[in-house]
């Protein structure tokens, strides 16, 4: 056995299988609720549960995770059905292609960019999900079907809702929200809160609130789908869609991957996760099921219940394939309204409350961020939400090293007396003359400082006959400095203004080499030092009397 490879005996599998037997209980009251709630049935949240759950645990990266259907990735699913409603085989090509993306960013190594995703748009997307599940909860929860099509169709029918309101219904919900929301916390442990108010509203349903709608039949065997082959069309109106389910199912599981290392001590492979969770994706897209992501959860709870193992991960799918291939019967019964219940439970925790109360604090263009992204999120669609929220999240940042690198910029005057120092005519000369400028640049500098440092640095460049620009304390440049550094040679140049370039480092020089730069700097106008820029400096002075 090769050292640090963990053995497998009688005793590993028996805490694997307790693991997955706890998952199994706390996952199967989401599975039912999110299949639901985007719209393609309790069926297709059992078969995502089952394909992504198996799949994301033999090939993913992370010990004894659990995956299966995830509240973000159900809302953005609702969306997808809603733009697909009359095809659903487009609906679920969409999750196919999120897998292939999910598949090649772990392939491609870019699995650990996903977690660079800025915290605020994080908050807004997760509160505007929350937000919308609250809303889009409201119609079964008072007895009526959900209504397609996201919050605003949901508010705007909400005055036929309470009309046709079903009063078993909302009792079930009440007795099913109160039971998930006030559960004792040492009977968690026996019994997880969403499994006990499914238990308890499904009793209600069936023995007295027998009026409350109901799951009705389960198919007996995982549903077929034949994906058609999609045009080019509809492959470039779908990477979008595709993009964002693939983004947000990583990012929860990549998530649900760090609570997976806190809790066993390990750390877990984020391009393998990505990989397995593509996959999962993949086969739940081919069978009509629903896409998912690592379940933080029932990650946890499988961990604290003994599973060290992906072999975990994979025993809870087969448990739950074993209860709709030979127990779906027993879900048939649950009242649409306990599931509205869990789900409003749900959309409740993805709030970010504590940031919302924190909200005064915040800087202004962060906390513009969060409210413009979870507002598009819960009014617009998710997909608009996240787009919108990565790009204003960037344009923030942006500002932020704007200050930041223009604080960096020192540009001052070098006097004549104390540079000519020595020469014959630096007594007679005007004390105050500074003939040639010094350009300091510290740190990085990026398309963030750009346009500021033309005219700071511009400005500057006019008041002399030389000008020296210092990188020797420059880290780095981008494409769109590289670009301000040709245009401010470009002004001095025009101003009939000499520069000498200095203590270039090989990152800097070879980014200016690319963007063609060095060839616009004079020979011998490219140094290594501050000494040998000043004697430069010194000699173009004299040449110019």
């Amino acid at each position: 056995m090769r050292p640090g490879r963990l053995r497998y005996d009688f005793r590993t599998f028996r805490g694997d299988l307790s693991g997955a037997a706890t998952a199994t209980v706390i996952s199967l009251p989401f599975a039912l609720a999110f299949g639901v709630a985007s719209g393609l049935g309790a069926a297709a949240g059992l078969s995502g549960s089952i394909a992504v759950g198996f799949f994301a645990a033999v090939f993913g990266g992370t010990r004894a995770a659990i995956s299966g259907p995830a509240p973000s990735v159900t809302v953005a699913m609702a969306v997808i059905v809603t733009a697909h409603s009359t095809s659903l085989s487009e609906a679920f090509t969409v999750v196919v292609m999120a897998g292939l993306l999910q598949i090649l960013l772990g392939l491609s190594g870019l699995g650990r960019f996903v977690a660079y995703t800025p915290y605020v748009v994080i908050s807004g997307v997760l509160s505007g999900i929350g937000f919308t599940i609250l809303l889009v909860q409201i119609a079964p929860l008072l007895g009526s079907p959900a209504v397609p099509g996201g919050a605003i169709p949901s508010l705007q029918a909400l005055p036929q809702i309470v009309d046709h309101m079903e009063p078993h219904a909302l009792l079930v919900a009440a007795a099913a929200l109160a039971t998930v929301v006030w559960w004792p916390a040492r009977l968690a442990r026996v019994m997880p809160a969403p499994l006990a108010a499914l238990i308890a509203g499904s009793l209600l349903g069936v023995l007295w609130l027998t009026d409350a709608p109901t799951i009705g039949p389960i198919p007996p065997v995982l549903p077929q789908l034949h994906l058609s082959v999609p045009s080019t069309t509809f492959v470039l109106g779908a990477l979008q869609p595709a993009l964002i389910l693939a983004l947000l199912s990583s990012i929860d599981s990549l998530l649900a991957g760090t609570v997976a290392d806190s809790l066993t001590g390990t750390r877990h492979n984020a391009n393998r996760e990505l990989f397995g969770q593509g996959i999962g994706n993949l086969v739940a897209g081919l069978i009509g099921g629903l896409p998912g992501s690592g379940a933080s959860v029932s990650t946890a709870a499988n961990i604290r219940a003994g599973g060290t193992t992906r072999v975990s991960g994979a025993l809870r799918a087969i448990l739950v394939l074993a209860l709709v291939l030979g127990l779906g019967h027993l879900v048939e019964p649950i009242p649409h309204a306990v599931l509205a219940a869990i789900l409003i439970r749900v959309g409740w925790g993805l709030i970010d409350w504590d940031l919302l109360r924190r909200a005064r604090h915040l800087r202004r263009e962060y906390l513009i961020v969060v409210l413009t992204t979870m507002t598009l999120t819960v009014f617009v669609d998710l997909i608009t939400g996240g787009v919108v929220g990565l790009i204003m999240a960037g344009m923030a940042h942006a500002r932020q090293l704007e200050r930041f690198e223009l604080e960096s910029v020192i540009s001052v005057p070098l006097l004549d007396r104390n540079l000519l120092a020595g020469q014959a005519d630096t007594g007679r000369a005007d004390p105050y003359s500074a003939r040639v400028g010094l350009v300091r640049l510290k740190g990085g500098f990026t398309v963030a400082s750009s346009r500021q440092l033309v005219d700071v640095i511009g400005a500057d460049i006019k008041g002399h006959d030389v000008v020296i620009f210092d990188f020797s304390g420059t880290t780095y440049l981008d494409d769109s400095a590289a670009k301000l550094m040709g245009d401010l040679l470009d002004v001095a140049k025009a101003q009939r203004t000499a520069y000498v370039l200095a203590g270039l480092s090989d990152g800097v020089a070879r980014t200016l080499f690319a963007f063609g730069v060095l060839r616009r700097v004079p020979e011998g106008c490219l140094v290594d030092t501050m000494e040998q820029a000043e004697g430069i400096a010194r000699g173009l002075i004299a040449e110019a009397k």
